[in-house]
C-alpha cells in the first residue's frame, strides 16, 4: 500500500504557526479594558452609594436632634416669666399687697410673655365680631340664633383668639357663628 503523502497545500497550512489574527487582539485588549473600566466603575459606585448612606444616616441623627432641642432656645426665655410668676403668687398670698399692685405685677408678666411670643413670630389673630366665618382661621364652636339674615354666617362672638406662627395657623380662633 501506498502511504498518502499530503498534498503540499495540506503541509504548508499544517505547518505555519497559527498567528492570532489582529482583530482578536485587539478585541480581547478592549474587553480587558472594558471589564477594567466596568471594575472601577463598580468600586465607584458602591463607594458614593455607601457615603450616601453615611450621609443620610448623619443628616437623620442631626434632624432628630435638633427636633428635640430646636425648643430649648425658647424655653429658656420663658424661664425668667416663670420666676416673675412665682413671684406674683408669692405675693397674691401676702394679706398686705393691694389689688392694683398685683394687677399691674400680672400685667407686666403678661406682656413680657406676649413681648416674647411676637419676637418668635407668634402674632395673635385680629377678630372682630360680625365679620365673616373663614374655616382656614376660625373653629366654630357652636351656633347662635341672630336676628335677621345680617348676621348669619358671621361670628358673633369669639370663645378663645387665634394665633398664626409667621403665615401660619398655630391654633385656630374659637368661635360662634350666627345661625
Amino acid at each position: 500500500m501506498k502511504e498518502e503523502q499530503p498534498s503540499p497545500d495540506q503541509d504548508k497550512v499544517k505547518k505555519e504557526p497559527q498567528e492570532p489574527i489582529p482583530d482578536t487582539i485587539k478585541q480581547a485588549e478592549e474587553l480587558e479594558k472594558a471589564q477594567a473600566a466596568l471594575a472601577e466603575s463598580n468600586d465607584k459606585y458602591i463607594r458614593l452609594y455607601a457615603e450616601f448612606e453615611n450621609f443620610r444616616r448623619r443628616a437623620a441623627k442631626e434632624k432628630l436632634a435638633l427636633i428635640e432641642t430646636g425648643s430649648e432656645d425658647i424655653l429658656k426665655q420663658l424661664l425668667p416669666i416663670i420666676d416673675d410668676f412665682e413671684r406674683a403668687l408669692a405675693a397674691l398670698q401676702q394679706d398686705n399687697t393691694p389689688a392694683e399692685a398685683m394687677q399691674e405685677g400680672i400685667k407686666l408678666v403678661y406682656d413680657k410673655l406676649m413681648h416674647l411670643l411676637q419676637r418668635a413670630g407668634v402674632q395673635p389673630m385680629k377678630l372682630t365680631k360680625g365679620i365673616d366665618f373663614d374655616a382656614e382661621l376660625h373653629e366654630v364652636v357652636s351656633q347662635a340664633p341672630v336676628e335677621g339674615k345680617a348676621l348669619q354666617g358671621k361670628v358673633v362672638d369669639i370663645l378663645e383668639k387665634g394665633y398664626c406662627l409667621k403665615d401660619k395657623v398655630l391654633r385656630f380662633a374659637k368661635v360662634v357663628t350666627g345661625s
